[in-house]
């Protein structure tokens, strides 16, 4: 019954923040950049929680059950990734825009514009439609009578309720409840975890030696493409930019990476420990659940029932963040620039919300296709980094990138993504075979790195009018 109230308060907290939020949203810049007023302590929560979700909560839960803290690889992609961003986040703001492909399109041209957009609806629908799948499981662990697919509905039907609601406030203030909750929760959980199943020792000795050492099962190549695709996701994901262009100013910008550094190296290696910690005492044929699971059947009810609350809002709140973006992308992006220019505020709105249900309602049916969320989680955050990222640190960091360099290495690292999935899956045997050890992400970020230097250098350099406004950022 503890479970069961807690779900159900926190499902009523979300509401109620949407709701009150929805009643502020006038204008598109309310809905898609939440009028430019976040301040730097809540965009820490609101990066904290849209990356954190089910990536971390079930892939890389999964992979630190099946092989212990060589699973900490995937997040240091990320870690290595916000070092980065701080050195662009107050540029970032500087710009104003409202989408990634907005910038794209002001550096390059608008074909830019419209591959960024396909790269980013295949990416982020597919990261959604995981975070359907654990919020399945989760009301399944909850209402054992309620099956996992039945689940999955349900929480589309929350996640598409809340996006379309308020847009960027509401997702921006859900999310500092929700990180916040989820934070506490965790550091106090380990602890006491830790000492249920009976100390560390006891952990060490139930479980292979490889859990514990830096590569564990896997070859140095197997560990750096968990963190590659994971790097290459963070630092072009449109989500971050989109929050830096929410921000009240270039310092909270600035500001905010430093708390999220603090907190996303916090959280996620403490969430690597509950898996690791829990497989000394817990088993599961479904290994993506063990967080779940160990709020359920290894920690003290209340603290179990409020982790298991916590974990459902997490997987919420990247759900949100996930739908929210693409819908972000075609509204701005493909509907205003070429079909109807010259749309009202309230249309938009109208368009905008039909757009967050229609990305939903795709999402659900791309969760059906997928078993393994740390295979899905991989995937999306290939075609992503390696399509997206390249030609977006080229807009910081290189001069020298001409149009036709950033199309080429936006459509290959795309195509070659998808392709090498799709024959990897569904290929001869024969090519099966031969490919089957190689992770996508090596072929497509060559290809679209290598793309963009090499066209570049073949083609004329951009003009100095093209580049003025990046160079005072």
């Amino acid at each position: 019954m503890i479970y069961i109230t807690t779900l159900a308060s926190v499902i009523l907290l979300l509401c109620g923040i949407t709701a009150y939020k929805a009643r502020q949203v006038r204008s598109k810049v309310d809905f898609l950049v939440a009028g430019r007023t976040l301040s730097w302590p809540v965009l820490v929560f609101t990066l904290l929680s849209s990356w954190i979700g089910a990536g971390s909560l079930l892939a890389g839960a999964e992979n630190a059950y099946k092989n212990g803290f060589v699973a900490l690889w995937q997040p240091l992609g990320g870690w290595l990734g916000l070092v980065l961003i701080a050195l662009i986040a107050g540029r970032v703001r500087h710009l104003a825009q409202f989408t990634i492909p907005d910038l794209l399109e002001a550096r390059y041209n608008s074909t830019a514009r419209v591959l960024a957009t396909v790269a980013i609806v295949i990416s982020y629908t597919i990261i959604t439609s995981y975070q359907f799948i654990g919020g399945g499981d989760i009301l399944h662990l909850i209402f054992p009578e309620l099956a996992r697919r039945t689940g999955l509905y349900i929480m589309a039907g929350f996640v598409i309720f809340f996006t379309a609601g308020a847009g960027m406030a509401s997702i921006a203030y859900l999310d500092l409840v929700i990180g916040s909750m989820v934070t506490l929760t965790v550091i106090v959980a380990v602890p006491i975890l830790l000492f249920r199943v009976g100390g560390w020792a006891t952990v060490i000795h139930a479980l292979p030696a490889t859990h514990f050492e830096v590569l564990g099962n896997y070859s140095f190549a197997g560990a750096l493409a968990l963190a590659l695709p994971t790097l290459l996701l963070l630092v072009g994901n449109q989500g971050m930019y989109q929050k830096f262009f929410s921000a009240r100013s270039e310092s909270d910008a600035r500001k905010s990476v430093i708390g999220w550094i603090i907190g996303t190296v916090t959280l996620e290696t403490l969430l690597v420990a509950v898996a690791v910690i829990a497989s000394a005492k817990l088993r599961t044929d479904r290994p993506r659940e063990i967080i779940p699971l160990t709020a359920r059947e290894a920690l003290p009810p209340l603290l179990g029932a409020i982790l298991l609350g916590g974990v459902f809002a997490k997987v919420v709140s990247t759900a949100n963040n996930y739908l929210f973006s693409p819908a972000t992308n075609l509204i701005h992006d493909v509907y205003e620039r070429f079909i109807d220019k010259n749309a009202s505020q309230r249309r938009i709105l109208i368009v905008s919300r039909l757009l967050v249900i229609v990305l939903g309602l795709f999402a659900v049916l791309q969760a059906t296709q997928f078993e393994s969320v740390l295979k899905a989680s991989l995937y999306a955050y290939t075609v992503y980094g390696a399509a997206v990222t390249p030609a977006v640190m080229a807009v910081f960091f290189w001069r020298r990138t001409t149009t036709a360099a950033a199309i080429s290495s936006i459509l290959l690292g795309t195509v070659v993504t998808v392709v090498w999935e799709m024959i990897q899956q569904h290929g001869p045997a024969t090519l099966q075979g031969k490919i089957a050890s190689i992770d996508a992400v090596y072929p497509a970020l060559l290809t679209s790195v290598a793309s963009l230097i090499l066209v570049s250098l073949a083609t004329t350099a951009p003009a100095a009018a093209k580049l003025k406004q990046f160079e005072s950022a």
